[in-house]
């Protein structure tokens, strides 16, 4: 009888830097990678039956890769977040930390090589549970082995508990506190370019997928943090004083706080772009969609976790 891969019963591990982490993942787990196929005509002056065009497969795209974290007390998840916004010291361009990613299922072990992370999604709906949702891309995906294959890496020992974090939102706008708040959102966005990879000489020894041609480096184009922050439509008169306003100047500072009072999640903007605009529905709210505009060296000292 056959045996099923399901995804309820696979783990997400990340090895970085000779230590192995444990991801406790949502369902929401993805990882493919695609070949890049070249078509060429066989159609000639003495053979014009020959309609349908051949194929050449020399190089593969990248491997693209999605999954979904809750952020806790216990911080447990530090790793994902430190990988989304640092830069690989060790380099003397700017490129990101680069690591790998197994997705280990009951039946099988599949490895992701050389993966960068290129967004995060934070979702802080007041008194919702706060989540990082992360995309990214990598050289290669392939299948290394069955459920027991050994995973590489020093397995960092996990939080003997795990505690959902519910969002307590603090926002500020150039320090006053915005009130009635209804949710916040925020997003990194690395914005990367794949070294061009594919190379004739190459090519001509390409037989299979052991030996395409897949992505080895790459390079940042640009980083984007933005996210956006939504408030109940009153009387208030800073409410009132913003509404369907801009600023390409402001400070926007937004905390998930502890029950206790304390920050868990701390992102301290320190010079944005926004504009204020209205939305209607069962009660009127007024919504700031924002950007980040300074430069900031290393974006993990301005969003800690």
């Amino acid at each position: 009888m056959a045996g099923y891969n399901f995804l309820r019963e696979s783990s997400v591990h990340i090895v970085y830097g000779g230590s192995r982490y444990l991801l406790r993942t949502t369902p929401n787990v993805t990882v493919s990678q695609t070949f890049s196929e070249d078509a060429y005509e066989v159609k000639t002056l003495h053979n014009q039956s020959k309609m349908f065009q051949g194929a050449v497969v020399t190089k593969a795209n990248p491997a693209d890769f999605t999954f979904e974290v809750h952020l806790t007390t216990e911080k447990d998840e530090s790793i994902v977040l430190d990988l989304l916004t640092d830069y690989d010291t060790s380099q003397t361009d700017k490129v990101l930390k680069t690591f790998d990613m197994y997705l280990v299922s009951s039946k099988t072990t599949f490895k992701m090589e050389g993966c960068i992370m290129t967004e995060g999604n934070f979702e802080l709906g007041l008194g919702s549970v706060v989540k990082l949702a992360v995309s990214g891309q990598g050289q290669k995906l392939s299948r290394v082995g069955d459920q027991n294959f050994s995973l590489p890496g020093s397995l960092v020992a996990s939080s003997s508990t795990r505690t959902p974090h519910l969002a307590i939102l603090d926002v500020e706008l150039d320090g006053t506190d915005i009130a009635n708040l209804v949710s916040s959102t925020l997003s990194v966005q690395n914005n990367i370019e794949w070294t061009p990879y594919e190379d004739v000489h190459s090519s001509l020894n390409v037989t299979d997928a052991s030996n395409a041609m897949y992505p080895k480096k790459h390079t940042i184009s640009n980083r984007v943090v933005s996210g956006n922050i939504t408030q109940y439509l009153t009387d208030n008169s800073q409410t009132v004083a913003e509404l369907l306003s801009f600023d390409t100047d402001a400070a926007i500072r937004v905390k998930s706080l502890k029950n206790d009072g304390s920050t868990l999640l701390d992102a301290n903007l320190d010079s944005c772009t926004f504009t204020n605009r209205l939305d209607t529905g069962d009660a009127l709210t007024a919504s700031y969609d924002f950007r980040l505009v300074s430069n900031p060296s290393d974006l993990g000292t301005i969003i800690s976790y």
